[in-house]
């Protein structure tokens, strides 16, 4: 595989790490290793709270890998794919315990899902976001129930219409994507190893009714969102998306 996830718990945290050489792009195989880890964690007794991150100071995550878009072929290789995102959503939002998320540099459509599906994410001041998937084609709809929850209609509307367009992390935070800023990443590892430490110390039992009152009204996400898998899977079969990403990968 390349690129890897790893995983390590240490005082009651959990902490899920993720690269790929490509800006911590997600082909499939890092989806579901993602996907695997934080059920793992969700489930084991000793880890208190739970933190997703990337590695690098970088991009957080450039989103679906261009390279794995342009090789499916044929409609379940596609739902399938797309259904890896539907698989890693679920998974933060099924953990009966807090996700917290770190955005160490820009994130891109399904990196922006991550952001999103996160119960308290960190930002850095350039960790600005966009959703490109309508640039190429598609159209951000596994993600999109997770950024809408977070940021409201509105401005997830704004985000998948004007889909080449930046928008800074400040907007990010005004909208409720960030939970915090910060100028540097030493600055921002400091805050979230001190909020997990403090979550580690609560009690379980409080959270996890906590977090299921969060997420209440998103049980029919289990079916939803791998229809919504489907809706990409079609999509990317497309001869207009074929040439879209091809155009995009010769300016990589």
């Amino acid at each position: 595989m390349q690129g890897s996830v790893s995983s390590a718990t240490e005082n009651g945290i959990g902490t899920v790490t993720f690269f790929h050489p490509q800006s911590n792009s997600l082909p499939g195989e890092i989806l579901t290793k993602l996907a695997q880890e934080i059920a793992s964690l969700g489930n084991n007794p000793d880890v208190k709270v739970i933190i997703l991150k990337s590695e690098g100071e970088k991009a957080f995550c450039a989103g679906a890998s261009f390279d794995e878009l342009i090789s499916i072929k044929d409609f379940e290789t596609g739902k399938k794919f797309f259904s890896g995102f539907a698989h890693v959503i679920n998974a933060m939002r099924k953990a009966p315990k807090f996700v917290l998320v770190r955005v160490q540099g820009k994130a891109v459509g399904g990196g922006v899902g991550l952001a999103c599906a996160g119960d308290y994410t960190f930002g850095l001041d350039s960790s600005s976001v966009k959703l490109s998937e309508l640039a190429i084609g598609i159209g951000p709809f596994v993600v999109g129930p997770a950024v809408e929850r977070k940021i409201g209609s509105g401005p997830f509307s704004q985000l998948s219409i004007n889909a080449t367009e930046w928008y800074s992390s400040q907007w990010a935070k005004e909208k409720g994507m960030y939970s915090e800023l910060y100028s540097s990443i030493g600055e921002m590892d400091i805050a979230i190893q001190t909020l997990a430490e403090r979550l580690s110390k609560s009690n379980p039992e409080a959270m996890m009714l906590l977090k299921k009152a969060f997420w209440q009204g998103t049980d029919h996400w289990d079916t939803l969102l791998f229809e919504r898998a489907e809706m990409s899977g079609k999509l990317v079969l497309s001869d207009f998306t074929r040439n879209a990403i091809e155009k995009f990968k010769a300016k990589a």
